[in-house]
């Protein structure tokens, strides 16, 4: 008998913007996904997959590697062919009609990585009502790497907000900032340190503005480790943030904690 069921938002973008006015290769990561999508599977929960347009995320071809997998082949193996076949991965939901059916059905929701939610999710107006739902009724709400930008889409003014930060106008972007629900709240995500890396040996070029610096001007008190990719996860009221891919068990293994204790309480 399952638990319950839980919202897994995943991001359409294919592509990066950077600086220059060019674009580079983007997705979803793979062991950001099926990680924690597994850990919530084994634990009794129902997964559901949504994004904006309602089709399959696409991977980052980075992400498709062993070497995410703490180099063990076989979970690899297992965690692309579970992203292949499982029908949970498969049957993918518009957000949009996961909002017009009712958020009441989720006792918690999950934002995956990769570069891609910077297109998309952080400034779609339905992930912004799937946000504020969660964060009203004190939901368990779990991102993980990239994904925790997604956070700003909560703003009523989300795509103001990500326009300032592309145009470098910090003080603009604190402007339409005002009022987020998760303001003071204790974050991480992608530190700066780590995206020097990403820049210089993934996407070989840099990107229009940097996660952590975009959190703190929303509002949020960001914290990541000084040890780049180490597992590193923050946990304040509902909400649960993953700073890299090597905090994936760590994500959902704190996410499954706070399902379980949320159905206790109920």
């Amino acid at each position: 008998m399952s638990k319950g069921q839980v919202l897994v938002v995943g991001s359409n973008a294919t592509r990066l913007e950077v600086q220059g006015g060019g674009t580079v290769a983007t997705g979803q990561y793979l062991n950001e996904t099926v990680v924690p999508v597994l850990a919530l599977i084994k634990a009794g929960y129902d997964v559901v997959l949504a994004t904006p347009d309602g089709t399959k995320p696409h991977l980052d071809a980075v992400s498709e590697s062993a070497d995410h997998f703490g180099g063990d082949t076989a979970a690899y193996e297992q965690a692309k062919a579970f992203y292949a076949e499982a029908p949970a991965m498969n049957r993918v939901r518009t957000l949009r009609a996961v909002v017009e059916e009712g958020l009441e059905a989720y006792a918690g929701v999950f934002v995956p990585g990769g570069h891609a939610p910077i297109m998309d999710l952080m400034q779609d107006p339905d992930m912004g009502e799937i946000l504020r739902h969660f964060h009203q009724r004190a939901k368990p709400t779990a991102l993980i790497c990239h994904g925790p930008i997604a956070v700003v889409a909560a703003l009523p003014h989300a795509r103001e907000f990500r326009a300032a930060l592309v145009a470098g106008a910090t003080d603009a972007a604190r402007e339409w900032a005002k009022g987020w629900q998760y303001a003071g709240y204790r974050m991480t995500i992608f530190s700066n340190a780590e995206e020097d890396v990403a820049e210089d040996y993934i996407l070989h070029a840099k990107l229009r503005f940097r996660m952590a610096d975009a959190l703190e001007a929303a509002g949020g008190e960001v914290i990541t480790t000084a040890v780049n990719f180490a597992p590193h996860v923050i946990i304040d009221r509902e909400l649960i943030t993953g700073q890299n891919p090597g905090s994936d068990h760590l994500v959902g293994a704190k996410l499954v904690e706070a399902l379980d204790r949320a159905a206790v309480a109920a």
